[in-house]
């Protein structure tokens, strides 16, 4: 990789275990951490966060762990995920986060792929998964385990808990006091630091290579966006093993030093928000998604005066959220009744959501429906839509909240540079850019040219320099009358049904327009049994009239907005109850459509004979 002709520095520092270890010195008796156990916050500071990673470090060290080689972390977000990363990129090794739904086989792959020495399992169950396929990884040297719960009696020369690798590193310490503050000096600013894997619905999964530099950069950008401070609070539940994770919970915290509230569990997570009600907070769409069908249900089981009362102020939010939008000043009488309406409706629903203190909300990693955005701008909380790939290290377009337009990605941000290629690709060029996938010269070469990142995305760009995603290329579909359809605008409204978790549209070489719909389970539920709908499980109650009627009612209402060519003739729904472990999901919950225009080739030609 050819060296830049400018440097990249954040508070005068050119690499990350630098940063860190800034942080750690100047900021020791700060809040850095906070950890829900058994119902309790545990806080962590800066200096037990640098005192943590460094015997984490300096034990991995001490088993020769050596410049430049691979450590594996599969676990959920908590704070040995962070304790071990850090400790991983302080010594100069490079961290590669495994998602705790992987199967092992893809366990296997992965170890071998990156050629992992040492791997960090969370518990028995993501131990289970790499012991099964230990025999055909040959490169594995040591598995280093955060929760040793049930593996008290464990005994295996490969395996160490977490804490015993502490204290390897703390007697490596003792013989070496100073390795740990040359092993950070010692780093190359243009260093490969992370490797991420990305999905694997086309081939293999392909380790993008995230640079020192990179890291340092969206650091930067973030902070230009969104002016993150100190005293802000964010709510850790998303994986480490992506993007949008490492870009708020550890590139962030870092350079704001604003503190992270890691959640107890995902189960705790709503729960776990209400308590925090983080001041900045970023989630993907389904997560937007599920708490506006919520509310929604919510609203159903409540008096006609509480339903009365939300739709008018609705109405008032709406229209304020309108005019801040336009930037026109809001009258007074307008005002007002926004004061009432806020008191009396909203401030209630945003503490119901956890998000009664937050200044702005984001989101990314999927489409979503303006609908949705429009929503939480209209309850009183901004939410902006931002853009970009793990191929960008993370951010390459936002909205901003001097800057922005609902429905689009807004605009290139920092120095990194957006256009649209003749086929209507969204191109892009700039620091965050990585050099390449690991291990792999052809799709680098097929994805980076001239130093633009391709990005697979159909986009379009407005007088006002606004970027809008299409759809991805690989999904636009072409019907049999030749009408090119982008689905995913259908696919996002029918998702903003309090009863649609997730929708794939088909038609490519079809003559019509179909779906398959995977059900909100809980809200579906409720119906059936308001509705005195009988059923068993979760197949039968996929196969209710009631249910299909329900859903087609939704369908219709989608149609509704749509040009004929673009409406939906029929429907089938998904009748398994999928998790992230499952392969028609990504971690994020969102279908594969690949994988399920595959799985469920049956089910799809029944809508067509």
């Amino acid at each position: 990789m050819t060296t830049p002709p400018y440097k990249i520095e954040v508070d005068g520092c050119r690499t990350i275990g630098q940063l860190f270890w800034k942080r750690v010195v100047e900021d020791a008796d700060r809040v850095a951490l906070r950890e829900k156990d058994l119902g309790i916050w545990n806080e962590y500071t800066w200096a037990d966060y640098g005192e943590e990673a460094r015997l984490a470090g300096l034990g991995l060290k001490a088993l020769g762990l050596n410049r430049g080689d691979v450590c594996s972390i599969a676990s959920e977000v908590n704070k040995e995920w962070l304790f071990a990363d850090l400790g991983v990129l302080g010594i100069g090794a490079i961290c590669n986060g495994v998602y705790p739904t992987d199967a092992a086989e893809q366990v296997e792959y992965l170890i071998n792929d990156s050629g992992t020495r040492f791997y960090f399992a969370e518990d028995e169950e993501q131990l289970d998964k790499v012991l099964q396929v230990r025999e055909r990884t040959p490169c594995l040297d040591k598995i280093i385990i955060f929760d040793m719960e049930g593996l008290r009696t464990l005994d295996d020369e490969q395996c160490l808990s977490f804490a015993a690798l502490q204290e390897l590193g703390r007697e490596y310490a003792a013989q070496h006091p100073e390795c740990w503050l040359e092993e950070i000096n010692a780093a190359d600013p243009e260093a490969l630091i992370v490797l991420t894997y990305t999905s694997g619905t086309t081939g293999p999964p392909k380790g993008a290579m995230i640079s020192q530099r990179n890291m340092l950069y969206m650091m930067q950008v973030l902070q230009e966006a969104y002016g993150i401070s100190p005293d802000d609070q964010q709510l850790a539940f998303l994986p480490l093993a992506h993007i949008a994770g490492r870009m708020f919970y550890t590139s962030s915290p870092m350079e704001s030093r604003s503190a992270v509230n890691i959640v107890e569990s995902l189960e705790t997570s709503v729960h776990d928000q209400q308590e925090v009600s983080p001041s900045i907070h970023f989630a993907v769409p389904r997560v937007w998604e599920k708490q506006f069908s919520t509310i929604a249900m919510k609203l159903k089981d409540g008096t006609a005066l509480g339903r009365w009362s939300y739709e008018t102020a609705l109405k008032i939010g709406y229209r304020m959220a309108d005019m801040q939008q336009r930037q026109v000043p809001v009258p007074l009488m307008t005002r007002l009744l926004g004061f009432i309406a806020h008191h009396l409706v909203f401030k209630n629903i945003q503490k119901f959501l956890g998000i009664h203190n937050a200044r702005w909300l984001s989101t990314a990693a999927a489409p979503i429906a303006p609908e949705l955005i429009e929503w939480f701008w209209a309850i009183g909380k901004p939410m902006y839509e931002v853009y970009g790939q793990t191929e960008c290290t993370g951010l390459a377009t936002a909205n901003t909240r001097e800057d922005f337009r609902i429905g689009s990605i807004g605009r290139a941000v920092g120095s990194t540079e957006v256009k649209l290629s003749d086929e209507g690709e969204i191109l892009i060029r700039g620091p965050g850019v990585i050099s390449g996938y690991w291990n792999n010269p052809e799709k680098t070469a097929e994805t980076i040219k001239d130093g633009w990142l391709y990005t697979g995305d159909v986009g379009r760009v407005d007088e006002d320099g606004f970027i809008y995603i299409l759809d991805r290329i690989k999904d636009v579909i072409i019907t049999a009358g030749g009408k090119n359809i982008t689905p995913s605008e259908i696919e996002n409204r029918l998702k903003f049904s309090a009863y649609i978790s997730d929708a794939v549209v088909i038609g490519d070489a079809r003559p019509y327009l179909t779906c398959l719909i995977m059900i909100d389970e809980e809200n579906v539920t409720k119906f059936a049994q308001d509705e005195n709908v009988p059923f068993t499980n979760y197949t039968s109650l996929c196969h209710t009239d009631a249910v299909k009627d329900l859903i087609w009612q939704e369908i219709e209402q989608v149609n509704s907005k749509f040009a004929r060519v673009e409406t939906i003739k029929k429907c089938r729904l998904i009748d398994q109850l999928l998790d992230p472990e499952d392969e028609e999901l990504t971690p994020t919950m969102k279908l594969k459509r690949k994988v399920v225009n595959v799985k469920y080739a049956e089910l799809i030609d029944s809508m067509y004979t």
